[in-house]
């Protein structure tokens, strides 16, 4: 498997791979990916090959560290390496390359294991990494979790269905979760997370603020995430609510470990809502310039919030998109009140 990242993409990738995973228990499946996100496959303390609640679905992970390549392409130590990366997947003696990315280095990558078989989307995100496919598939799928899941079928040479994805167990991070939201509390928490890629997806903070007011006064415990350079934007809620909400920067691991145990996600497009989705938890996704159809929300219990105005445009402006800014924070609330009496009832029941 090549999907090298990012988070969101990963998780996407993911559903595919454990249904490919639980049809075939004694294929050896390994993945190719950017050791920053190591975590979503494989816990730290998960020794090398060893596959068990630390590291469920592969056995092995290679690491492509093409974002630091990409900055010093010529170095020695940069070519030095690929030259390891090649002859570890050449060792390897893969019948299969599946290339979930669809990107000119995924495709590079793909090829560089030695595979008769390199299986991508007749129409991959970029057009020339096609040329280094032997085998494309025509996806149907509008969502990206279906397209990887038929691209998945190809290896098979079944059909797959769409199953839960399963994430590592680290214990180490999930003490760490006990002692922020202590399961001896009955207090439910939501998740906020007012990030996102870039500025055009991202909804004002002072709106999240208003939300976490709101939810406090409800009875419900407030938590929020800051990703790298996002703190910010915690500190900004946390300031807004007076204290009620609690801000915290935490390791990609932990952040698993944490979100098993909130109630709900509130989130626009970004990493941390499609973690929540990954892990079965409610959200509430607020979008703007993406398309929530191709990429939103994936399972039973999600609810977005997207305005007519709003077009797709993956241009990274800095400024929220004029769609995304027409959202309110009573609609938000709204979503999220409809989210929660549905798991009372359903606990209930």
């Amino acid at each position: 498997m090549v999907r090298l990242g990012a988070m969101g993409d990963i998780l996407h990738a993911l559903p595919a791979v454990t249904a490919l995973r639980q049809m075939h228990p004694d294929w050896v499946i390994d993945w190719v990916v950017e050791p920053r996100w190591r975590a979503l496959l494989s816990a730290q303390s998960v020794p090398d090959g060893v596959r068990g609640p630390g590291q469920p679905v592969v056995d092995k992970l290679h690491f492509a560290p093409t974002k630091q390549w990409r900055k010093t392409p010529l170095h020695p130590g940069t070519l030095h390496e690929i030259k390891d990366l090649r002859q570890a997947l050449r060792a390897g003696c893969y019948d299969v390359a599946l290339d979930l990315q669809g990107a000119v280095r995924s495709a590079t990558i793909a090829r560089l294991a030695g595979c008769r078989r390199r299986i991508g989307e007749e129409t991959p995100r970029e057009n020339a990494a096609r040329v280094f496919f032997t085998e494309r598939v025509i996806t149907h799928g509008e969502h990206v979790i279906d397209q990887d899941i038929e691209l998945a079928a190809a290896v098979a040479g079944d059909d797959l269905t769409h199953v839960q994805p399963i994430l590592p167990v680290d214990p180490a991070a999930e003490a760490w979760a006990d002692a922020m939201l202590p399961k001896s509390k009955s207090q439910p928490a939501v998740l906020i997370n007012p990030g996102a890629g870039w500025g055009a997806k991202r909804w004002p903070v002072e709106r999240y603020a208003e939300v976490a007011q709101a939810l406090t006064r409800r009875g419900l415990r407030v938590v929020v995430n800051a990703g790298p350079g996002e703190e910010p934007l915690s500190e900004a809620i946390v300031q807004q609510t007076g204290g009620d909400a609690t801000a915290f920067t935490c390791t990609l691991d932990q952040l698993i470990a944490l979100t098993r145990r909130v109630r709900l996600a509130i989130a626009g497009d970004t990493g941390p809502l499609h973690l929540a989705c990954a892990l079965g938890k409610p959200v509430v996704g607020i979008y703007g310039p993406t398309d929530p159809s191709r990429n939103g929300p994936y399972g039973p219990r999600f609810k977005v919030l997207r305005s007519p105005e709003s077009r797709r445009d993956h241009t990274r402006y800095e400024a929220p998109e004029a769609g995304l800014l027409t959202i309110q924070p009573d609609q938000v609330l709204t979503a999220a009140e409809e989210l929660l009496s549905t798991i009372i009832k359903e606990a209930t029941a």
